[in-house]
C-alpha cells in the first residue's frame, strides 16, 4: 500500500470517528501489510500537511486513541456554539462528584459523600449511565465497597491524554 493511500485511510477513519481510535486499530483498517509504526509516519505526514496549509484542524493523541481537533486560536468561534452543550452536560454537582473520583480514585461513595458532604449515589449512578465513572473493583475492608474511577470516555471529554495530564490539586485550592 503506497503511504498516501494509508495518509487517506487514517485522515477518513478519523474523519469519521466521534472517539479517539488507537493507532493499532486504524493499522488492522490499513489491512495486514500495515503497522502501527507505518499509521504513525503517516500520522506525521498528515499533521504536517495540515500545517503546511493552514488548516484549522489536526490530529492529536488523547485517551489512547488519535483523534482530530480543531485548532486551539478558532475556539472563539465555536464556544458559543458548544456552550449550551457543555452546560446541560455538566452540573456543578457532577463536576464535583467527578473531581473527587478522577483525583482519588478507586474511591468508595462514602469517601465521595463524606468529601462533598451530600448523598452521592444519584450522581454516581447518572455518571456511570454517561460512561463517565465505572466501577473499578472492591474494597478490602468491611463489606467490601465498590470503588469508583474514571473511564477513557472522562479522559475524552475533558482533553486528557491520561490521569497525569490532570492539573494539581494544589494548584485547584482557591487562596
Amino acid at each position: 500500500m503506497s503511504k498516501e493511500t494509508l495518509k487517506q485511510i487514517v485522515e477518513a477513519v478519523l474523519f469519521a470517528s466521534d472517539e479517539p481510535v488507537p493507532v493499532e486499530r486504524l493499522a488492522d483498517a490499513g489491512g495486514d501489510d500495515v503497522t502501527p509504526e507505518a499509521v504513525r509516519a503517516a500520522v506525521a505526514e498528515l499533521v504536517a500537511d495540515y500545517d503546511a496549509t493552514g488548516r484549522a484542524f489536526t490530529v492529536e493523541e488523547i485517551a489512547g486513541g488519535l483523534q482530530l481537533f480543531t485548532r486551539p486560536q478558532y475556539n472563539k468561534y465555536l464556544k458559543t456554539l458548544m456552550a449550551a452543550r457543555r452546560q446541560q452536560r455538566f452540573t456543578q454537582a457532577a463536576l464535583e462528584t467527578l473531581a473527587i473520583i478522577a483525583y482519588k480514585q478507586p474511591v468508595p461513595r462514602a469517601e465521595v459523600e463524606d468529601i462533598r458532604g451530600v448523598a452521592c449515589g444519584d450522581m454516581i449512578r447518572t455518571l456511570m449511565e454517561k460512561g463517565l465513572v465505572r466501577v473499578a473493583g472492591r474494597s478490602e475492608g468491611l463489606g467490601r465497597a465498590l470503588l469508583y474511577g474514571t473511564t477513557k470516555k472522562f479522559l475524552q471529554a475533558f482533553g486528557l491524554g491520561g490521569l497525569k495530564d490532570l492539573p494539581d490539586a494544589k494548584q485547584l485550592v482557591e487562596p
